[in-house]
This record gives structure tokens, sequence and C-alpha cells, in this order.
């Protein structure tokens, strides 16, 4: 008996800087979850950012269009989702909050 191989979804990888963003078309195979997309992904993105270590897009938060996945390891794709890659937060967004509200006080 030949086993099948397995059918592959097209998806797609983003990243962003503010100045510049990437979005990557891969091909994985069906059962794939959002952190393996990544990871085929990752010669690309390092080569686009090489700036940024490589652990910024390991390691990073994923979500597919706009919402954040809580077990990115877990989530398994289907065609055409884009899996995103978010960058840490820079500030906190109470601290942010709270510097705007004592600067709008003077």
């Amino acid at each position: 008996m030949v086993a099948s191989t397995p059918a592959m979804l097209d998806v797609e990888v983003a990243f962003a800087l503010p100045e510049r963003q990437r979005i990557i078309s891969i091909a994985v195979p069906e059962g794939s979850t959002a952190r393996q997309a990544v990871a085929v992904a990752m010669a690309r993105l390092e080569e686009a950012f090489p700036e940024l270590p490589p652990t910024t897009f390991r390691e990073a938060d994923l979500g597919i269009f706009g919402k954040r996945l809580r077990d990115p390891d877990a989530v398994r794709l289907r065609a055409g989702d884009r899996v995103e890659v978010y960058r840490p937060l820079q500030l906190d967004p109470k601290a942010a909050r709270s510097a705007r509200a004592a600067h709008e006080k003077r």
C-alpha cells in the first residue's frame, strides 16, 4: 500500500515593524499549527528583519486575523489563514494611560 502525502494548506505569516511589514505566503501540511507555520517561515522572516534576534519570532505571541491565540501550539490552521507574529509591548498599557493622564493634568 502506498502512503498518501498529506494535503497542503496555503497560509500566510505576517510580521510588522512600525516602518515596514512582510507577509509571507507558504504551504504547510494539513493539521499544522500556527507555531509550526511560523517555524516554516522563519528563514524568510529572519532574512526580512536581520536586525531582530531569531527569538523574536520563536517566542512571540501569535494570532490569526487579529485575534490573539491562547495556545498557538494547539490551534490547527485552515486554508487561507494569516498567522500574525506579534511584537512584545514596548510600554505597559496601564503605565501609558497613567502617563497620559498625568500629562493632561498639567
